[in-house]
C-alpha cells in the first residue's frame, strides 16, 4: 500500500495523472506541486544559477528576516530560511570563493578597518618586532594572537594558519 502511494506521488510530481486511486487525492498532489513549482521559479530554491537570480534570492531573503523578527527560532519560517541560506552559501562557494587569508593578512586587514599604524601596535611588541611580523619574515606566537584577539574582539583563530 505504502509503495503504491509512493508511485502514484512520483506519477503525478511527473507531470502525469494517476487514472486510478482517490482523484482528490490525485488533485490535491497536483495543486501542492504547481504551489512548489512556483516557490522555485519565484525564488531559484533549486539552485541559483545567476547574480540576477542570486539578488532575488537575497531580497527575499531579507524579506523572511523581517517577518521572523525577534520570534527566532521558534517562527515556522526558520526552515525556509535555513533552505534558502543553503542555497545561498551553495551559490557563494561556487562563484565566489574567499581564499583562505594568513594571520598577518588577518592583523593587516583589520589594522587598515581600524585606521592604525605599526607604532599602534605595541602589543605585539617593539617596532622592530612588529614591522617583522607585518611582512612576513616573522610568525605571530600565541601570546600576540590572544592580545589581539583582545584587542579585536576576535577569536584567536583568524590569526592561526589554516590546517
Amino acid at each position: 500500500m505504502e509503495e503504491n502511494i509512493g508511485n502514484k506521488a512520483r506519477r503525478s510530481m511527473k507531470g502525469t495523472t494517476v487514472a486510478h486511486g482517490n482523484p482528490a487525492q490525485s488533485r490535491r498532489q497536483k495543486h501542492l506541486l504547481d504551489k512548489w513549482l512556483d516557490v522555485v521559479k519565484l525564488l531559484a530554491l533549486d539552485r541559483i544559477h545567476t547574480d540576477d537570480e542570486y539578488d532575488r534570492v537575497v531580497a527575499f531573503m531579507q524579506e523572511v528576516i523581517a517577518e521572523i523578527g525577534d520570534a527566532g527560532d521558534e517562527h515556522p519560517l526558520c526552515a525556509l530560511l535555513d533552505i534558502i541560506d543553503m542555497r545561498i552559501r551553495a551559490y557563494d562557494d561556487a562563484h565566489h570563493p574567499v581564499k583562505p587569508v594568513t594571520g598577518v593578512e588577518m592583523l593587516k586587514g583589520l589594522m587598515e578597518i581600524h585606521d592604525l599604524k605599526q607604532i599602534d601596535m605595541e602589543i605585539l611588541g617593539s617596532q622592530g618586532v612588529v614591522s617583522e611580523i607585518l611582512s612576513g619574515k616573522r610568525e605571530l606566537n600565541v601570546r600576540q594572537i590572544k592580545a589581539l584577539a583582545a584587542r579585536f574582539h576576535v577569536s584567536p583563530a583568524v590569526f592561526l594558519p589554516e590546517a
